[in-house]
């Protein structure tokens, strides 16, 4: 039956098991060999008098070692002391202290010898001393009294113990001293002050020694210490006092730093290597000097150096030689340095090169034992035979000694014997004990037949083949029943015949055979390996926040190897769950029911297999509202001011952020609690401002991040006296609301603000400007008073005052008021347009006179539309679009018209009422723009040498077109393009033939339009010739259309709105094309930006564009290198007027309005006259044959959006809406266009001009329907707000 053993897979574990296989091979205990000590007592051993004294002896052999010992260089008789003993089977000794023995009488320096028929070993030199916590002396400490800043030094000055003590300061309350960079303790137990403070007064500073080994605390008698401070003494204490007393009498100065310890400018310091190095440096001065730290021509090394005391303290661990030099501490505070340099010098006692290895040899072999060991000073070699020096032990021929070399050749079985080397210096020794044992034995393997290693996947495999045999055998693996050796860089072989696998795969599960062989000899051992998956937490418990009394679960989701059966454990703070049904421990969680804040902590998800182990941990918080505020208590009571202090809550995990403070009045609102300040969450009094005539109580809320606290308990009660008013009522205005009176406003004062009762005001008003006398009224509490009979928009002085029974309020503040508003009398004059370009102009015009305004001048507003274009000659319903201009401006840019077109504008004058007359309409034209691109290129009837081209004309021509122009070029098979061809064509052409074309090859075709202005956009299309005479038709000729080389992206079209743009196109190739749309700022040297389309679509929307900026565009598809479209370039719009209209305004609208109503009463009235008849009225069937127009449900496929309504007639009304950019196609918006700034651009309710001029708006219009003339396409109308007003 197979043996199962767990090779685990942590790297420490690996690490540990590699140092023991690779260390010498044991001898099996059945065969004879040298003792070997295997366990001793150390060197310098330090023990408890009050115990028994253990010194432990342990070895092996066969036969079995006996023990002998030695004390101080003699040999001790065990048998002549009743007090000592020596363990059966062993060499430990027991010295009985506890019956009666004294431990004084045992100090010394003992070893222990192991020795049977092959040899003797010997232990360390072990130095026994008990341990000493001597008392303090007796002293008498005088009282320390020193001046405030001073310097002082406490000296503690233990006894000396065995081992030394630790010292610390404490008070008589056993609370240690609280250290500080002024105030610490030093390396030697001292307490030193760098400057002395009045609170440093006290008497019991009292130093205390620790003695570890016997648990012991001694007390150093308490020492007074007393702070005196010049400037509080009076001439009473300074009589009483010498100078001597108080070190002088001078008052407190700075002084610069002066070196406590060390002394003197330089020191030196010798530490052994492997040791810790401390360095300290304690300084005075006032204020606090600041410690640093260097090394003189070096850095203090890393990851080795710390600072303690606050610095004051250099601590090096680990020092090695290299950490000699000079170390400086620099000591400094604002009127000074002194500086301090110790030179270190670091030794080292001996320590191991090369420590002595047991030999095991055969008859006529050779051997050698090295002995190297190096130290500071360099540690002298000598070595001894079975406890002998080598140089009187007896002869042995095979044996000669080479310094730290024994060299053996020819060994005898007479050679064995055990080996001491020894290597010393002033600083300390080191014994190794070496045996050579002559055997000559066949091959054995130790490890057991068949076992079975199962290991995790990916983890080292470490298979025994235990071996021994003398001479050493080799050893080989086989892996298989038929397998060959094993050989290569994925195995790993040991000295001592273990095979190494270190990664270990699925593939690596087998049976592997371990053959060791030596001339007397041959033996093999089967083993077996299994690779199982490792445990994992795929889903791991998270960091969580609850709320007291909530729920909270921790997922722990684990996979596995099938074979292995895996153990769950929760831990919490890595201790067990608490005993409590409220911890549900499921399948794959652990779930907390009724979360209480003792359940803060971190729990932990332990799996557990036979193989390995995996954990998970999360931090659990519980948080909750705080606790309510308490103890109120109220003090400083004034007339209007009062302090009110609390105690907080416990804040429950999460910390207060403020506390609210409210009041509740009494007097005039019993039960209602209002808001009255509040104070963060560090405050716990504040200082409450209070009104008169209030009966205040006031409570405390506390608040953090989960939420508020209860209200504390209500305060005591406090009434304030009774005053006349301080303040008079806010936002005081006047504000006609008809041409005839005046609205007098403001803000009534709460009940607080009364101060008293019989709480009133007094409204007094006066034109301004003419000697009129105030005109006063007092009226009961209100917020309104309305003046009647005034002059139409007349400004008007006003002041409204508070007054109670007590008296009036301060006297208040005037504020101006205006009458209502009229509409305005006459329209702008002298109405001027220039036209800057195809897409611009600009309007002047004459103000109005003020006085015609009668209100408030808020702007002009100018109404624009576009008559025909005079490229077509045909007319259109008329799109009417409003621009308004705030303020007192008298001129503004149209922007947005569209080349070569007739437009009609009028300018009217806006007050607060509404608009005034409309000026006299005045006629201009726009001069001709670049056309859009043609509406298509289509190219048919391929050819040898042929193409036949057929296009349409651009749908905006924007102008008369002159011509086409042509260009095409061929594109060889690595996309390169050829010599560029171009050729103009007459605009009243729409096809053309191209011949003399070379066969079976692709074109490219550049095809735009023409005016007088220049070239407009361009369309471009690829296609290719037939490949040969015979008629045989190249892949992309189809039924005598040329096919698109696929694939292909075609016919990119952008329709631009002031921030955003649509982009589509045309695909033709593979299915399932993911499309990405590259954009960037024409003519600009920067990278293109990338947008990836979602899907297949062939359209995107580019988002967060830059109003009036031209930019390049071109589409591409993701997968296929370099295949993009050709570019395309368009032009967002200006930032536009708003086209709201006010529909309530408009008189069509009224009309319509009144004739709906005036039928429905007809019909009301039929309908009652014929029901008193008694005769029938058929409503439905009438209703079906008129249905009125305004009523009809909207059908879900008319294409319609139920929210949007135009201005126009019913039969605009379900027009679709027209979505896309209100910049003209040929985009000659540009801004070298004009040299007017934008500030000159309307603003409507949407669209505006901020004070620096920016356009932040959009077009505002209406409709009217004009007769049509010629053959003028009507374009769909843009969706229009019927609103129209001021911002």
């Amino acid at each position: 039956m197979m043996k199962k053993k767990s090779i685990p897979a942590s790297k420490p574990l690996l690490i540990l098991f590699l140092c023991q296989i690779i260390s010498a091979l044991d001898v099996p205990l059945d065969l004879s060999q040298p003792p070997t000590i295997t366990h001793q007592s150390p060197k310098d051993y330090i023990v408890d008098p009050r115990e028994n004294i253990v010194i432990q002896c342990e070895a092996k052999g066969k036969p079995p070692p006996s023990f002998s010992w030695t004390r101080n260089g003699t040999h001790f008789d065990i048998d002549k002391d009743a007090q000592v003993t020596m363990k059966p089977n062993s060499g430990t000794l027991v010295i009985n202290i506890m019956n009666g023995g004294k431990a004084e009488a045992y100090e010394g320096v003992y070893q222990c010898t192991a020795r049977n028929e092959r040899g003797a070993a010997i232990s360390n030199n072990i130095v026994i001393r008990p341990s000493r916590s001597p008392l303090w002396t007796k002293e008498k400490l005088e009282p320390h009294q020193v001046r405030e800043g001073d310097s002082l030094v406490l000296h503690c000055r233990p006894p000396v113990g065995l081992p030394p003590p630790i010292i610390f300061w404490m008070d008589n309350a056993f609370q240690r001293l609280p250290q500080s960079e002024r105030v610490s303790q030093g390396l030697n137990g001292d307490l030193y002050f760098s400057n002395v403070q009045p609170e440093d007064t006290r008497e019991d500073y009292i130093c205390y020694a620790r003695f570890n080994h016997t648990q012991t605390i001694q007390q150093k008698q308490p020492i007074s210490v007393k702070v005196f401070s010049m400037d509080s003494l009076n001439d009473t204490i300074a009589a009483n006092l010498s100078d001597t007393d108080i070190y002088g009498a001078k008052p407190v100065t700075e002084r610069q730093p002066v070196l406590l310890t060390p002394t003197g400018s330089t020191s030196t310091k010798v530490e052994l290597r492997g040791n810790v190095l401390l360095l300290e440096c304690i300084a005075a001065g006032l204020p606090t000097p600041v410690i640093r730290w260097i090394k003189e021509g070096g850095e203090l090394p890393a990851n080795r150096t710390f600072f303690e005391n606050f610095k004051k303290t250099l601590k090096i661990i680990d020092v090695s030689e290299a950490d000699s030099g000079n170390y400086k501490c620099i000591a400094r505070n604002t009127l000074g340095s002194v500086h301090h340099v110790i030179s270190v010098t670091v030794k080292a006692a001996p320590y191991w090169i090369t420590a002595p290895r047991n030999l095991v040899l055969s008859p006529g072999e050779d051997g050698t034992l090295i002995c190297r060991a190096n130290g500071n000073p360099k540690p002298s070699i000598s070595w001894l035979a079975n406890g002998v020096p080598i140089a009187i032990a007896p002869e042995d021929p095979s044996r000669k000694v080479d310094g730290d070399t024994i060299i053996f050749s020819h060994v005898q079985e007479r050679s064995s014997a055990v080996y001491q080397c020894n290597a010393s210096n002033e600083y300390g020794y080191l014994l190794a004990n070496a045996f050579v044992n002559v055997l000559a034995e066949p091959p054995r393997i130790l490890t057991p037949a068949n076992k079975l290693y199962q290991v995790i996947a990916d983890s080292p495999a470490l298979l025994d083949c235990a071996y021994f045999g003398s001479p050493k055998p080799e050893i080989e693996w086989f892996k298989g029943v038929k397998g060959s050796i094993l050989r290569g860089n994925e195995y790993v072989f040991h000295d001592n015949g273990t095979l190494e696998i270190p990664v270990a795969q699925k593939d690596s599960t087998g049976t592997y055979t371990c053959v060791a062989r030596n001339e007397l000899g041959k033996i093999q051992n089967e083993v077996h390996l299994e690779i199982k998956d490792p445990t994992m937490i795929i889903k791991q418990p998270e960091y969580k926040v609850v709320q007291r009394y909530g729920q909270v679960s921790f997922e722990c989701i684990i996979k596995h190897d099938s074979t292995l059966l895996p153990t769950v454990i929760w831990l919490k703070d890595n201790d067990e769950l608490p005993d409590d049904e409220r911890f549900l421990v499921g399948k794959d969680n652990l779930t907390i029911m009724n979360v209480t804040d003792k359940d803060d902590g971190t729990y932990t998800c332990i799996v557990n297999t036979t193989l390995d182990s995996v954990s998970a941990s999360a931090v659990l918080t519980v948080v909750a509202r705080p606790n309510p505020p308490f103890d109120l208590e109220l003090t400083g009571q004034l007339e209007r001011s009062i302090e009110l202090s609390w105690i907080p809550g416990d804040e429950n995990n999460s910390p207060i952020t403020h506390f609210v403070i409210e009041y509740e009045d009494g007097l005039h609102e019993p039960g209602v609690w209002h808001y009255q300040t509040e104070v963060p969450g560090t405050q716990t009094t504040v200082q409450l401002k209070l009104s008169p005539y209030v009966n205040y109580s006031f409570r405390v809320v506390a608040v953090n991040k989960i939420g508020r606290s209860q209200p504390s308990e209500p305060s005591e009660q406090y009434l304030t006296k009774s005053a006349s008013p301080d303040e008079n009522p806010a936002n005081v205005q006047g504000i006609g609301s008809e041409p005839d009176n005046l609205v007098i406003t403001w803000e009534s004062l709460k009940g607080f603000q009364s101060n008293g009762p019989g709480l009133q005001y007094k409204v007094s008003w006066r034109q301004k400007d003419v000697d009129d006398e105030w005109t006063s009224v007092i009226v009961a509490n209100v917020s309104k008073y309305i003046v009647s009979g005034t002059p139409t928009f007349v400004p008007y002085e006003i002041k409204v005052q508070a007054l109670n029974d007590l008296g009036y309020a301060p006297e208040p503040s005037e504020v101006i008021g205006h009458s209502g508003e009229d509409l305005p009398m006459v329209a702008p004059g002298n109405v001027q347009v220039h036209v800057i370009n195809s897409t611009l102009a600009k309007v002047h015009w004459d103000p109005v006179p003020l006085k015609t305004v009668r209100g408030h001048l808020q702007g002009y507003k100018v109404y624009y539309w576009k008559v025909q274009s005079l490229s077509r000659r045909s007319r259109r319903h008329v799109e009417k679009k409003i621009l308004t201009f705030r303020g007192n401006k008298t001129f503004g840019m149209l922007p947005g018209l569209e080349p070569y077109s007739s437009y009609k504008l009028n300018v009217r004058v806006v007050n607060g009422k509404g608009e005034g007359p409309a000026s006299p309409d005045k006629v201009f034209k726009t001069p001709e723009g670049v056309p859009s691109s043609p509406s298509y290129l289509k190219i048919t009837n391929p050819t040898l040498d042929s193409l036949t081209l057929e296009w349409g004309s651009p749908t905006h021509p924007n102008g008369v077109l002159t011509s086409y122009i042509l260009k095409f070029q061929p594109i060889n098979n690595t996309h390169e393009l050829g010599p560029l061809v171009e050729i103009r064509i007459p605009a009243n052409e729409s096809s053309l033939i191209l011949k003399n074309l070379n066969y079976s090859t692709r074109y490219k075709f550049y095809f735009n339009a023409q005016t007088s202005v220049g070239s407009g956009s361009q369309i471009t299309e690829e296609a290719v010739t037939i490949m040969d005479e015979a008629g045989i038709l190249h892949p992309a000729v189809v039924a005598g259309k040329v096919q698109p080389l696929y694939p292909r992206i075609r016919n990119v079209t952008t329709a631009a709105a002031e921030t955003y743009a649509n982009i589509s196109w045309e695909y033709e190739g593979p299915d399932h094309a993911n499309f990405y749309v590259e954009y960037g700022v024409a003519g600009s040297k920067e990278d293109w930006k990338k947008e990836i389309v979602n899907g297949s679509r062939s359209f995107f929307v580019l988002k967060g564009l830059t109003p009036g900026t031209a930019y390049k565009v071109r589409v591409g598809a993701e997968g296929l290198s370099g295949f993009r479209s050709s570019e395309d370039v368009f032009e967002t719009g200006p930032a536009m007027a708003s086209r709201q209209v006010d529909i309530a305004t408009q008189g069509w609208f009224i009309g319509l309005m009144c004739a709906v109503a005036l039928l429905i009463l007809i019909l009301l009235i039929v309908c009652f006259i014929r029901r008193n008849k008694g005769g029938k009225y058929p409503v439905k069937e009438k209703e079906d044959a008129h249905a009125d127009p305004e009523i009809q449900p909207m059908k879900e496929d008319d294409g319609t959006f139920g929210e949007y309504r135009s201005l126009e007639s019913d039969a605009e009304d379900h027009k679709p809406l027209k979505k896309g950019s209100r910049t003209p196609s040929d985009r000659t918006v540009k801004k070298e266009d004009s040299d007017d700034s934008l500030v000159d651009y309307g603003e409507g309710v949407n669209g505006q001009f901020n004070e620096d001029g920016s356009f932040i708006g959009q077009y505002s219009g209406k409709k009217e329907k004009e007769p049509a003339e010629g053959n003028e396409s009507s374009e769909a109308p843009s969706p229009v707000n019927a609103m129209n007003s001021f911002v």
